[in-house]
């Protein structure tokens, strides 16, 4: 039943003011990031450990110790061996569209609350596994349990966060992200040396940590505004809640906003049918390819098999997981810059930073493997650090860009009778991507060499344009009034109409 919406004021911004109230609730739910980026950096890392290819996948363990006459490339070419990587992005594609679903009806946190129980449960089950069969179904609990935080955790902090705010407390689920894949590669580097060789099982069963403070968390984590007048709550108690969040009793102008995109989201019965109109145009193209640049970045090669690709150019065990440390600290601090300027420089300025540092990186490490390291041996150690020195500086273009813009864009741009139709497919498109680039990276590096460098070189060039040229502002904007800035665009402006044309475009189709 559609509600009556209180007086609206002239007033260009919302009233509000950073709350601790706000910031513990963001905090809590930002731990969907941590689970993520956990299981990120312990998929790479214990994919590098001897004890746990030797247990689980013996024919890599025997060409990468015993095939001296098998490419340096080709060393960890194996379908099993990505499988058990790239399961989780299979099972979370297909559990986002069931979060979607439960997203919208019942709100952010019961979204929260599954994904943590399903992750708790591929904790179990991978930190307690003795063949590959219970590994790779572990991962298959992880990832239902990483479709259902992705799919909520950043709605939910974009919708809480104040908006001249927004951009911040959403880039902390990347931030997150990055503490999580830190927190596994400091974990690696150290059970790596548990001479048993069970220290495996403590870097997979350690997951369990973030996902008890999500699940434990998410019984106590109000919902947001936005979805308790979606669902139909009293409007004093969501009052009360609003004054609470922004630390302010005039909220009467964000109300409005609040209960009229209700009002038009409460019209939508089928929103993933609704979201292919014109009028949504672009926003499904930003749905669609802004999760799909995000992937062809090539980070997840390095962020899954950062520990894989410092073996394969000669690095030690240990040095390689120490390797993958050092870039998660970079990207980890990166991010934390990214949360400080991205309201203050805006989206775009980063994007087009990002992009251009992260084009010239992967360009220069192609060419030092190109010509320094053949398909046997490997280089030597100086250009090894030079490598990893590369490494980083991509990581940190990535981390104060794509990384965690990728995320907070699609989730702030969506109207609200579509937003949860809308991070379904970008957070599947995202999967999809990650699923694709994990199950094909080490055939592709077997395959093309050094030239793997230069294939998502090339699409950094193509994004960087694409966001200078269709992506416009959108720092500072309240997330409810975010549509006013495609009917502004030099180019969305001709395909979404103005508002008149709007309204008979809906009058027409209901």
């Amino acid at each position: 039943m559609a509600v009556a919406a209180p007086a609206k004021s002239e007033a260009a911004h919302y009233n509000g003011r950073m709350t601790s109230f706000v910031i513990f609730s963001c905090i809590t739910a930002a731990m969907g990031g941590v689970i993520f980026g956990y299981d990120i950096g312990i998929a790479g890392g214990v994919t590098s450990m001897d004890s746990f290819l030797k247990k689980f996948f013996p024919e890599v363990y025997r060409r990468m110790k015993e095939d001296t006459h098998i490419s340096n490339y080709c060393k960890f070419d194996s379908e099993l061996l990505t499988a058990f990587t790239s399961s989780l992005y299979v099972a979370g594609l297909f559990a986002t569209f069931f979060a979607s679903s439960v997203t919208r009806a019942f709100g952010r946190r019961p979204s929260m609350l599954l994904g943590g129980a399903a992750f708790l449960a591929g904790t179990v089950l991978g930190g307690a596994a003795v063949n590959v069969s219970m590994v790779i179904l572990g991962r298959v609990l992880l990832g239902v349990g990483v479709g259902f935080a992705n799919q909520s955790v950043p709605l939910y902090l974009s919708e809480m966060a104040p908006p001249q705010y927004r951009g911040a407390f959403n880039n902390g689920f990347q931030f997150s992200v990055g503490v999580g894949a830190l927190s596994a590669n400091l974990i690696n580097y150290g059970t790596e040396k548990i001479k048993a060789g069970w220290g495996w099982r403590v870097s997979l069963a350690l997951a369990a940590v973030p996902a008890s403070l999500l699940t434990l968390g998410a019984f106590f984590l109000p919902e947001t505004p936005n979805s308790l007048i979606q669902q139909g709550n009293d409007l004093k108690k969501v009052k009360e809640l609003l004054q609470k969040i922004r630390g302010n009793i005039n909220v009467d102008e964000e109300l409005h906003d609040l209960i009229a995109a209700s009002n038009a989201a409460e019209a939508v019965n089928h929103p993933l049918r609704r979201i292919i109109r014109p009028k949504y145009r672009p926003q499904l193209v930003m749905a669609i390819t802004i999760p799909f640049f995000q992937q062809v970045t090539g980070i997840n090669v390095i962020a899954f098999y950062a520990p894989v690709l410092f073996r394969t150019i000669g690095l030690a065990e240990s040095a390689s997981l120490m390797s993958a440390v050092v870039t998660g600290v970079v990207g980890t601090g990166s991010t934390f810059i990214s949360m400080i300027t991205v309201d203050k420089l805006g989206r775009r300025a980063l994007l087009l930073i990002g992009g251009v540092q992260m084009f010239v990186s992967q360009v220069i490490i192609g060419v030092i493997i190109a010509t320094r390291l053949g398909d046997h041996g490997g280089v030597s150690k100086g250009y090894a650090y030079i490598v990893l020195v590369l490494i980083s500086v991509y990581v940190a273009g990535f981390g104060w860009s794509w990384g965690p813009l990728g995320w907070l864009v699609p989730s702030e741009i969506f109207p609200l009778e579509i937003r949860s139709a809308g991070q379904s497919i970008t957070v599947a498109v995202s999967f999809i991507f990650t699923f694709i680039v994990a199950q094909t990276f080490l055939a592709m590096l077997c395959r093309l060499k050094s030239g793997i460098f230069f294939f998502f070189a090339g699409w950094l060039v193509f994004m960087t344009i694409f966001i200078y040229l269709l992506l416009p502002e959108t720092k500072n904007i309240p997330i409810e009034q975010m549509v006013g800035v495609w009917r502004e665009h030099w180019f969305w402006k001709r395909i979404v109409g103005n508002e008149e044309e709007i309204k008979m475009d809906d009058a027409r189709r209901p």
